[in-house]
C-alpha cells in the first residue's frame, strides 16, 4: 500500500494547493446559497397576492384575508384610488384590484383572475349574501355562525405525520443533487488526469516503479479524498446556514445521520465509477476522444438522480426506488436520499452497502486489468475487448 499512498498523497497535495480548487469550493457555496435565497424568495412571492381595494370597498378587506388561508393564499391588501389601482393592475404592481361596494364587489385583472383570489372573493360574498337573508329571516347571526363553525369532520389517522417531513424533503434532494453532482466532477477529474499522464507519456516514468494497479489505486484514492474534503466544506456551510437561518429544526442526531451517510454513500459512489471511468479513459490517448468512452458511463449515474428527484419527492415508499436504491451503481444517489427522507429499513442500508463493496470490489478487479493493459498503449484507441484479454 506503500506506493499507492504515496500516489494518493501527491493527488491531494496538487490539487488542494491549486487556486481552482479553492475558488471552486467558494464558488459552490455561493451559489447554493443564492441558489437557496432565490428559491425562499420566489416562493414568498408565489405565495402572496398584491391586491388593492377602494375605500368604498375596504370592508372586503379583512374577510378576505382570512378566507385566503382556506385556499393556501396570503392577500397584501392596500387602499387606492380606483383609478389609480387601475393603472398599477395594468403595470403589474397590483394583481388585481377590488372596486364597488362590499355587497357586489367587482374584481379588475390585466387578463384572467387568479383562482384562489377569485375563489376567496367568492367566499365572502357568498357569507354576506347568507348573513343578509339570516338576518332577513330574524335569525341570530352569532348563533348560527357558532353552531356551523362547531361542525367539523371526525378525522382518525392512521400514522402519525411526520412534522419535519418538508425539511426531510429538502435534505433528500440537497443530498441527491450534491452527490451527483461530485460523482460527476469527481470521476470526470480521474478520466481526464489518466488522459494527461497518458498523453504526456508520464505514466510510463511512474510506471517504471509502481505496479498500474497501483497508481490507479492511488489516483483513484487521492481524488476521492480531495473532493471528499470539499464536499465536508460546503455540507458544513450549508448545515450552518441553514441552522442559522432557522431553515433547519430537525434533531440533531438525525441531521448527523444524513450527513454521515451522505460521506459514506459519496466515497462509495466514487470508489464504483471512478474506477469504471479511469479504466475507460485508458482507452483513449487524447483528451478529444475522452467523452466517447465516459459518456455511457456518466448516463449509468443520470438514471438514479432522475429517478430520485423525480419519483422520492412525491412517493418517498415507492417500492420501485426502493428497489433500486439496493442496485450497485443506483445506491449512492437513491439510498442516501431515503435516509434523509426516513424510510430506508436498516436492513436496506446494510443490504446496499454490501453489495455496493461486492461490486467494488469486482470493478476494481476488473478495472485494474483494463487499465494495467491499456494506459501504455498510445495512439489508437484501445479495444475494450483486446484490453481485456491481453496479457
Amino acid at each position: 500500500m506503500s506506493p499507492v499512498w504515496l500516489v494518493a498523497r501527491r493527488e491531494i497535495r496538487t490539487r488542494v494547493r491549486t487556486r481552482a480548487f479553492i475558488a471552486g469550493t467558494v464558488a459552490t457555496i455561493l451559489i447554493m446559497g443564492g441558489y437557496a435565497a432565490l428559491m425562499m424568495f420566489i416562493g414568498h412571492q408565489a405565495g402572496t397576492t398584491k391586491v388593492g381595494v377602494t375605500a368604498q370597498a375596504a370592508a372586503v378587506g379583512a374577510p378576505l384575508q382570512a378566507a385566503g388561508t382556506a385556499f393556501g393564499k396570503s392577500f397584501e391588501i392596500s387602499t387606492v384610488e380606483e383609478a389609480a389601482g387601475e393603472r398599477q393592475v395594468r403595470d403589474g404592481d397590483l394583481e388585481a384590484l377590488i372596486t364597488g361596494t362590499p355587497d357586489a364587489p367587482r374584481l379588475v385583472v390585466k387578463r384572467s383572475p387568479d383562482s384562489e383570489l377569485r375563489g376567496a372573493l367568492d367566499a365572502v360574498v357568498q357569507q354576506q349574501a347568507l348573513n343578509a337573508e339570516l338576518t332577513r329571516a330574524g335569525l341570530d347571526l352569532a348563533g348560527v355562525r357558532a353552531a356551523t363553525e362547531s361542525a367539523h369532520v371526525s378525522v382518525t389517522s392512521l400514522e402519525t405525520e411526520d412534522p419535519h417531513l418538508g425539511e426531510r424533503l429538502g435534505l433528500a434532494i440537497a443530498a441527491g443533487v450534491v452527490l451527483y453532482m461530485f460523482l460527476i466532477i469527481g470521476g470526470q477529474m480521474v478520466a481526464q488526469g489518466v488522459v494527461e499522464e497518458k498523453s504526456s507519456r508520464v505514466v510510463e516514468l511512474l510506471l517504471s516503479t509502481i505496479k498500474p494497479t497501483q497508481l490507479l489505486a492511488g489516483k483513484v484514492i487521492g481524488i476521492g479524498l480531495t473532493n471528499l474534503l470539499q464536499l465536508v466544506i460546503i455540507a458544513a456551510a450549508g448545515l450552518v446556514a441553514s441552522g442559522a437561518g432557522g431553515v433547519l429544526t430537525l434533531p440533531s442526531a438525525a441531521l448527523a445521520g444524513t450527513l454521515g451517510w451522505g460521506l459514506a454513500w459519496f466515497l462509495l459512489g466514487f470508489f464504483t465509477y471512478a474506477t469504471v471511468l479511469a479504466a475507460a479513459s485508458s482507452l483513449v490517448s487524447r483528451q478529444e476522444d475522452l467523452q466517447n468512452v465516459i459518456s455511457p458511463v456518466i448516463m449509468v449515474l443520470v438514471v438514479p438522480f432522475v429517478i430520485g428527484v423525480s419519483m422520492l419527492p412525491s412517493s418517498p415508499d415507492s417500492t420501485l426506488a426502493a428497489v433500486l436504491s439496493l442496485v450497485p451503481g443506483f445506491s449512492p444517489t437513491l439510498m442516501p436520499m431515503r435516509i434523509a427522507l426516513g424510510v430506508a429499513a436498516p436492513w436496506e442500508i446494510a443490504l446496499s452497502v454490501v453489495l455496493s463493496l461486492a461490486a467494488i470490489a469486482v470493478l476494481l478487479r476488473l478495472g485494474g486489468r483494463i487499465y494495467s493493459n491499456a494506459v501504455l498503449h498510445t495512439g489508437a484507441r484501445v479495444k475494450l475487448r483486446d484490453a481485456l484479454r491481453a496479457a
